[in-house]
């Protein structure tokens, strides 16, 4: 078998996972990463999730690399040679002018470019990148991590890799259960958090859904659509929140959990979903082109069952798939010219790589971020973290839950990631590096989305990176105050913002 040696493995190439390899490597380590799927990036890429961002993003509230990224997303369309004058234009240019998103694009771009930025790496020999690849097994010696087994997922081939550290770069937090790391899934008890909005029950299987994302595109003329396997069941299923059909114009309001009318386009007064997570507006373009759009809407959102720590996971993931491909039959029997665009996605049938991951498992950490830390009702001014390595905001929005089929929404105020949140309760060479810090069910809900994850990573594989340097382990920079002050100097030194600015 064999066997390859790293100062730094990372397991799972989500979003958070490549920017922790990245940042990693640009302090001259050898890493290796290995990813599930044959596109890097998680939600931003095999996922197909343009990014969602917060109303400060064009000046401040996202690491450096984060920012070079979404200027490297518009001069990409910019030095298109059909980019119309009405594309030059824009000042903070949306590339697919969609309404959740402020840099819309291509996965296909994104992945290319978080590919160009771990070509060096890849060139040097610092960075090994294996796709198709899981993770199967770990040796583990008290509270270390010795190595972990990989396997090819086409192959079947397997291969040890031994490292100093150990990140979990998985979208649902693959890695922790295999090393016995202490972790949380699910929604926590009121009396375990003293959240305020916490069940009186915790419940570790009520979580968010998935959703199997797809691409859609709008056509000229009328394409014939395959009928799904599945779709006279979804077609005939009703929904928890409503007295209505899952397939149908009506989705949940995320802030009462009662139902709302949305339209194929935006009206006024009405908000479309087509134009939600638009990715291509033909008036950018001078030569003819098509509408099109990511497929990830309130009706596609999976809530019969989670798929960690499942028996029949494999069966869940088809159905949501087959949960997806009938809602966009659906669209297509109301008389609307789409159809499933593969070349979008990479794959056969128009659907991402992989499936939305909401919710992962979290490990239990020195620090938990708990709802009070973070809503305007109980922060109304941004809560300084003396630990804090990075910065995000979103409000904290629960899908329909797959167990108790709950809603949550709160604003919330511009947060902080509090380094402890990073650390494991036992674990001394194991770090998450993506959804999977120290939040609990709630909290989780804002700091899921893009920047902050590419934020978490980044400042993950730069703890790695400094402890390999400095002989400590992460607990101890965090314990230590001069560890901590000097690690958040390396972070701030390569353009990671701390505090927020307002």
């Amino acid at each position: 078998m064999r066997n390859i040696q790293a100062d730094i493995a990372i397991i799972g190439g989500s979003l958070g996972g490549v920017q922790a390899a990245r940042a990693a490597c640009a302090r001259g380590h050898s890493v290796y990463l290995c990813e599930e799927t044959d596109w890097i990036g998680g939600q931003m890429t095999a996922q197909a999730v343009p990014p969602d961002e917060h109303q400060w993003i064009e000046q401040q509230g996202a690491t450096k690399s984060y920012m070079d990224y979404r200027r490297k997303v518009r001069e990409t369309y910019l030095a298109m040679p059909d980019a119309s004058e009405e594309m030059k234009a824009q000042k903070e240019l949306c590339p697919g002018q969609c309404w959740v998103s402020r840099v819309s694009h291509d996965p296909r771009i994104g992945v290319r470019l978080l590919t160009e930025s771990l070509q060096p790496y890849l060139d040097s020999g610092l960075l090994t990148l294996e796709l198709r690849t899981v993770c199967v097994d770990a040796q583990v010696e008290g509270d270390c991590v010795k190595q972990v087994t990989v396997r090819s997922v086409e192959t079947g081939e397997e291969c040890t890799v031994t490292a100093k550290y150990f990140l979990d770069g998985t979208d649902c937090g693959d890695l922790l259960p295999l090393t016995g790391t202490e972790y949380a899934l699910g929604a926590e008890s009121r009396a375990e958090t003293g959240e305020p909005d916490a069940p009186e029950t915790g419940d570790g299987e009520d979580m968010q859904p998935i959703t199997w994302v797809a691409a859609l595109e709008l056509t000229p003329e009328r394409i014939p659509m395959e009928k799904p396997a599945l779709y006279d069941e979804f077609a005939a299923m009703g929904v928890a929140y409503a007295d209505n059909k899952l397939l149908s114009w009506y989705g949940p309001e995320a802030a009462t959990g009662t139902k709302r009318l949305f339209t194929m386009y935006s009206e006024p007064g009405v908000l479309g979903l087509w134009d939600y997570r638009r990715i291509q507006y033909p008036p950018y373009f001078t030569t003819p082109k098509n509408e099109i759009t990511l497929l990830n809407w309130p009706q596609n959102d999976f809530t019969e069952s989670g798929v960690i720590d499942v028996p029949d996971r494999e069966e869940k993931l088809y159905r949501a798939r087959q949960q997806t491909l009938s809602l966009a039959y659906w669209l297509w029997e109301q008389g609307y010219n789409i159809r499933l665009c593969p070349e979008v996605t990479d794959t056969p049938d128009g659907l991402a790589k992989a499936p939305y991951i909401r919710e992962s498992r979290r490990i239990k950490a020195r620090r938990t971020i708990r709802e009070q830390d973070v809503i305007k009702a109980c922060q109304p001014e941004p809560k300084r973290w003396h630990d804090s390595v990075g910065v995000g905001h979103y409000n904290m929005d629960l899908h329909q839950t797959i167990k108790t089929h709950s809603f949550f929404f709160a604003p919330v105020t511009p947060f902080e990631i509090p380094l402890g949140a990073l650390i494991p309760i036992r674990m001394k060479n194991l770090l998450p590096s993506c959804k999977n810090i120290g939040t609990t069910h709630l909290t989780g809900g804002c700091y899921r989305l893009h920047p902050v994850e590419w934020n978490i990573g980044e400042s993950a594989g730069t703890l790695a990176a400094y402890c390999v340097e400095h002989g400590v382990t992460p607990a101890e920079v965090w314990e230590n105050e001069e560890h901590l002050h000097a690690y958040q100097q390396v972070l701030e030194d390569q353009g990671v913002q701390l505090h927020w600015d307002l």
